[in-house]
Parts: C-alpha cells; sequence; structure tokens
C-alpha cells in the first residue's frame, strides 16, 4: 500500500510548528496542559491568519484553503460524486472507498462541520479518505444546505434524507445495511446526533453507531466551557455565536430537542462514540451529552483529548492531532466490527 502523503504546505508548516514548539511557555488551564506542538500552531494561526472573520464568503472559503493542513492523503481512496433527492432538490454527496475493500463493509454517512454556516466536500475532503482508509467502510459525505440561505432545520431535514437514501440502497453500494454509522465533527456531530435521534423515533432505520467529534449539543451555550475557553483557542466564542445567528436565530427555539441533542431524551438511541477536546468551548456539552447518553442506558464511549484544540480531526500537521484523529477512527472500525468498549 502507498504511502499517505501531507500537502506540501503542510508539511513546511509542519517542521515551523516543531521549531516553534520548543520555545514559549506552556498554557496551562482547568487544569490541563495544552500541547506544546497545538500552542505553537495557535500562535502561527493567529499572525498568518487572524480568526473570526465576520463575512460568510470570506469565511467559507478560509476553511476550504484549510485542507493544506489536514492529514495525509491515502492514495488507495477512491472518490466519485453523485447526487441524491433531498427535502428541497438534489444533494450532492461524495463516497471513498478504500482499494482493499471488499463487499458487505459498514458505511458511514458523514456530515461536516462549519457551525452550519461554513465547510463543504472539499473541506473535509482529507479526514474523510483517511476515515475510510483506517476503517475499511465506505464513507459518504454530505453537501447539506448552510446558512444563512437556508436556516435550521434545513440542515437536519439534508442529513436524515442523506441518510435514508444510504439506507436503502446499502445493497446497491455493497455495503451491509445493518451496520451502518451517521457521524460528523461540531456542528455535524450536532446533526448526527439529531439523525440518530430522528431514527430512534421512526423517521429512518436505526443506524448501528452515532459518531460525535466535538459535538455541538447546546445551542444556549450556557455550560462553562464556553466562558474558560473563549478565544485563543481555535473556536471562539465569539464565532459560535456569529454561526448561531445565521442558523438559528429565534433564541425561543435554542433549548428545542429537535436543535439542540441536550435536551433530548436520547433512550433507546444507537450506540454512541463522543470524542471531546480539554481546550474546546464546546467540550462540556459533548460530555455532558455523552453522560446523559450513559445514564440513558446507550452503551456509550465518552474520550477526551485533554491536551487538545476544537478542530483536532481535521489537523494533520502535528503530532498530537494525526495520532488523536488515528485513534478516532480505529474507535470507529471497532465499534463497527462489534468492539464497542463502553460500561
Amino acid at each position: 500500500m502507498s504511502r499517505p502523503r501531507l500537502h506540501p504546505v503542510g508539511a513546511a508548516t509542519a517542521s515551523l510548528i516543531s521549531l516553534l514548539a520548543r520555545r514559549g511557555d506552556e498554557i496551562v488551564l482547568d487544569g490541563r496542559r495544552l500541547d506544546p506542538q497545538v500552542r505553537a500552531l495557535l500562535t502561527l494561526a493567529e499572525r498568518v491568519a487572524p480568526t473570526d472573520a465576520r463575512e460568510v464568503d470570506r469565511s467559507r472559503a478560509d476553511i476550504r484553503r484549510s485542507v493544506v493542513f489536514g492529514p495525509p492523503v491515502p492514495r488507495s481512496v477512491h472518490a466519485w460524486e453523485r447526487t441524491i433527492p433531498g427535502p428541497a432538490g438534489d444533494l450532492r454527496v461524495r463516497f471513498y472507498r478504500d482499494a482493499d475493500t471488499k463487499p458487505g463493509v459498514p458505511a458511514i454517512c458523514f456530515f461536516h462541520g462549519g457551525g452550519w454556516v461554513v465547510g463543504d466536500l472539499d473541506s473535509h475532503d482529507p479526514p474523510c479518505r483517511a476515515l475510510a482508509q483506517q476503517t475499511g467502510a465506505v464513507v459518504m459525505a454530505v453537501d447539506y444546505r448552510l446558512a444563512p440561505e437556508a436556516r435550521f432545520p434545513a440542515a437536519v431535514e439534508d442529513c436524515l434524507a442523506a441518510y435514508v437514501w444510504l439506507s436503502d440502497h446499502a445493497g446497491e453500494l455493497g455495503v451491509d445495511a445493518t451496520r451502518l454509522a451517521v457521524m460528523g465533527d461540531s456542528a455535524g456531530g450536532n446533526l448526527a446526533a439529531l439523525v440518530a435521534l430522528a431514527a430512534r423515533d421512526g423517521a429512518a432505520p436505526a443506524p448501528a453507531l452515532q459518531v460525535l467529534v466535538y459535538p455541538g449539543c447546546d445551542l444556549t451555550m450556557s455550560l462553562p466551557s464556553i466562558d474558560t475557553f473563549a478565544e485563543g483557542f481555535m473556536l471562539t466564542r465569539e464565532s459560535m455565536l456569529w454561526f448561531r445567528s445565521h442558523y438559528l436565530p429565534d433564541e425561543s427555539m435554542r433549548r428545542d430537542p429537535a436543535a439542540s441533542p441536550l435536551f433530548a431524551d436520547p433512550t433507546g438511541v444507537a450506540p454512541a462514540l463522543v470524542f471531546t477536546a480539554g481546550f474546546d468551548p464546546l467540550r462540556d456539552e459533548g460530555r455532558a451529552y455523552a453522560a446523559r447518553l450513559a445514564e440513558a442506558g446507550v452503551p456509550t464511549v465518552d474520550r477526551c483529548f485533554d491536551d487538545l484544540i476544537h478542530g483536532f480531526y481535521n489537523i494533520g500537521i502535528t503530532r498530537a492531532t494525526l495520532m488523536a484523529a488515528q485513534e478516532v477512527n480505529r474507535t470507529v472500525a471497532g465499534a463497527l466490527q462489534g468492539e464497542l468498549d463502553a460500561p
């Protein structure tokens, strides 16, 4: 099998980060120590491309450019696109299958992050390729509608429709219909959780697994980590408010379980893998939802990477983030093989 390759810009940046990591003071906050290379990455990112741009088009272009810092791209993964029917017109989806993949493998319906406002198939192409290669599953990434052009619940409706389509066409795709997962990062984690809840309520066949990577579970933004890590750690409180204002401006809807999984009763929902980061404004709500799942009797893995930041799954230029993403993918692969190690 050929070796994965890091984008040349990402490789050069990784070398610079390794040098910068040897300098500067440690960051210890809330009882956790930030990984030195991640600290260097944050310093470099703020100097080169300050965060919190407030223009939708510019923010969308910025996240697309960030792929150069994504995980190494495995050459063995084949990708292709098609459109499928959606609730408001055709949806674009992109499939990923490793060359070694055999018929009858699991499939993962993947929803990208980006605050329901930014992100697309291209912004999350490297992690989806790595996911397909490292799990052996067929991955279907969904290009759902974004706010402010399409506000809540458009993204939820699109993701549910895409998952239903995947379930209905499992045979055509050569995947095992009994081993389908919904997965997403950040806003995509929110959408994966909501699709799993909708499936529990009869809107779709139940997935075998839900994978929530630093998910947004509480649109009221009321838990302590929102303020503890309000700025300086990639995702900021200000940017979250900006995303929310575009996606769900109606304050009365923010506690609705149809928007915020933390306020739902998760009894009977699919087994869950919940991954969070120690230096992430979303940390507390992700962990709170994992606890809520476990209390409801749902087999749940709650894994917090204490020394990392929001977005680690998409960052391939530090050793710690790359290893964490690989751990996520290994855990997903094991769970889809029936090896969910949960209390």
